[in-house]
C-alpha cells in the first residue's frame, strides 16, 4: 500500500495507540488495525458487507444499534479488527467486544446475546487465501495486539453461536477449537410460487385443517395480513408484539428481555430501519392475532421475533396462519431462503430443510480467565446435554415455567 494511502488509513483508526492503528509490520502479507470507534470504520464497513460473506448479524446497522442501545450502557468495549492484503483490500471484518462479568473481562462478538448467528465477515476468497494455520498465526497476533494495551486486554475468550461456515467457505473460528452450542438453527429454500412450496411442505390433511382454523379466525372478524408503514403503525405493533412476548415469556419462567435497559429501544429504533427490516402483523377484525419483526438481508428473510394472541383466537393457530403470510411475503420479494434462526421449536423443523449446528469456542488468556473458562465450559455442555434429550429437556421446561413466576415475585418484578 502507498504510504500516503497508508497514512489516510491509520488515521481512520481509533485508537490512541498507534501501534495498535497498523504502524507494525504485517503479519504474513495481512496489515491488521484495530478500531474503537464504530463510526470510524463505518464507510469501510458498509463496502465490504455488501461483497462479504456473513450475515444479518454482522451488518453495520444492526451492530452500531445495539452498542448505542444496549452495550454502551452495559460498559462495552467495542474492538473491531480489520486485515487487509498488500494492495489494500479488505480480507476480513471482526466485530468484537470486551464484556466485564464477575471477576474477569470476556472476549465476545459484539452484541453476542441478541445475535443469532455470531462470527466474521470474510472476503469471498478469504478460505482460499488463508488456511487454517495461517489463521491460527492472524488470531495469535490480533490477541497479542489487544492484550498488550490496557484497555484491550481480557481473562477468556467466549465465542458462541457460530456456524461451521461463513457463507460458503468454513468458518476460520471453528477450526480454533469447539463445543456444540445448545441451540441449532433452521432454514427452508424458498421456491417462486406459495401454492407449490406449501403442497410440497404440508400434508393434504394439513393444509384442509390450516384452512379451517383460518376460516374460524375469520368469524371474529376480517382476517387481514398488514405490513407496518409510518412511524406510528410501526411503533405500535412493535409495542404489541412486545407485549405479548412479555406474557409468553412470563408463562414460560423466562427473562423479559424486553425489561432490560435499552433493549426496548433497540427494537423500536430497528423498526424503523425502511429496506432492512419487516414488521408486520395478522389482524383479525379490530384484533392483533399475530405480530413479528423480521429483517431481510442479501436474499434471505430472517424470522427474528413472532408473538401471538393468547386469548380466544390462540385456539384458531393466529401463529401458524401469520406464518404462512410471511412466506408468502418473503416468496414476492425474492428471497431465496427464509431463515426461522436459532431455536429448535418443531414448527421450525417441520418447515425447514436445513438445520444450522452452532458452536461455542471457549478459551482463557489469564490465570483468571481459566475459572471463567471452566464455568463456561461446564454450562454450556449441561445446557447442550439437557437440549438434545427430549425427557430432560420437557422436564427442564417445566420446572423453569413453574418456579419462573415464584422468582420474579420474590425479585418483586
Amino acid at each position: 500500500m502507498p504510504q500516503a494511502t497508508q497514512a489516510a488509513f491509520d488515521a481512520r483508526v481509533g485508537v490512541e495507540d498507534q501501534s495498535l492503528a497498523g504502524a507494525r509490520p504485517a503479519v504474513d502479507g495481512v496489515r491488521l488495525a484495530i478500531h474503537d470507534d464504530l463510526a470510524a470504520v463505518e464507510r469501510d464497513w458498509r463496502a465490504f458487507e455488501k461483497i462479504a460473506d456473513g450475515t444479518v448479524f454482522q451488518s453495520y446497522d444492526w451492530v452500531s444499534l445495539w452498542q448505542h442501545h444496549i452495550g454502551r450502557r452495559n460498559g462495552v468495549q467495542p474492538i473491531v479488527v480489520t486485515g487487509h492484503d498488500r494492495q489494500g483490500q479488505m480480507l476480513f471484518l471482526l466485530p468484537l467486544g470486551i464484556e466485564h462479568g464477575g471477576l474477569a473481562r470476556r472476549l465476545t462478538w459484539l452484541g453476542t446475546l441478541l445475535c443469532d448467528y455470531n462470527g466474521p465477515l470474510l472476503a469471498p476468497d478469504f478460505g482460499a487465501r488463508v488456511d487454517a494455520a495461517r489463521f491460527r498465526e492472524l488470531w495469535s497476533a490480533i490477541c497479542g495486539r489487544l492484550q498488550g494495551h490496557p484497555q484491550y486486554c481480557f481473562d477468556v475468550v467466549h465465542f458462541d453461536k457460530m456456524q461451521r461456515v461463513v457463507g460458503s467457505q468454513p468458518n476460520p473460528f471453528v477450526g480454533l477449537g469447539v463445543i456444540p452450542h445448545a441451540n441449532g438453527a433452521y432454514v427452508t429454500r424458498l421456491g417462486a410460487d406459495w401454492e407449490s412450496f406449501y403442497a410440497e411442505k404440508r400434508s393434504s390433511a394439513t393444509r384442509r385443517r390450516d384452512r379451517t382454523k383460518r376460516k374460524k379466525l375469520g368469524e371474529f372478524g376480517e382476517v387481514k395480513f398488514v405490513t407496518a408503514q409510518d412511524t406510528q403503525e410501526l411503533s405500535s405493533t412493535l409495542e404489541t408484539l412486545m407485549d405479548q412476548k412479555s406474557k409468553a415469556f412470563a408463562v414460560m419462567g423466562v427473562t423479559n428481555l424486553f425489561a432490560l435497559p435499552g433493549y426496548s429501544d433497540f427494537y423500536h429504533a430497528l423498526s424503523r430501519m425502511q429496506g432492512f427490516v419487516h414488521v408486520s402483523r395478522l389482524d383479525v377484525g379490530a384484533q392483533v392475532a399475530a405480530a413479528n419483526l423480521g429483517l431481510i438481508f442479501r436474499g434471505s428473510y430472517y424470522h427474528l421475533l413472532a408473538s401471538y394472541n393468547g386469548g380466544e383466537l390462540s385456539k384458531f393457530g393466529p401463529g401458524a396462519a401469520h406464518l404462512h403470510d410471511l412466506l408468502r411475503y418473503a416468496m414476492e420479494r425474492s428471497c431465496q431462503a427464509f431463515d426461522f434462526t436459532i431455536g429448535d421449536e418443531r414448527y421450525k423443523q417441520e418447515w425447514s430443510d436445513g438445520h444450522i449446528v452452532l458452536f461455542d469456542h471457549i478459551s482463557p488468556a489469564t490465570v483468571r480467565g481459566c475459572i471463567a473458562a471452566a464455568k463456561l465450559y461446564a454450562v454450556g455442555r449441561a445446557k447442550h446435554f439437557i437440549k438434545q434429550n427430549p425427557a430432560l429437556w420437557n422436564m427442564a421446561y417445566k420446572v423453569r415455567a413453574a418456579i419462573g413466576p415464584v422468582i420474579k415475585r420474590l425479585r418483586g418484578n
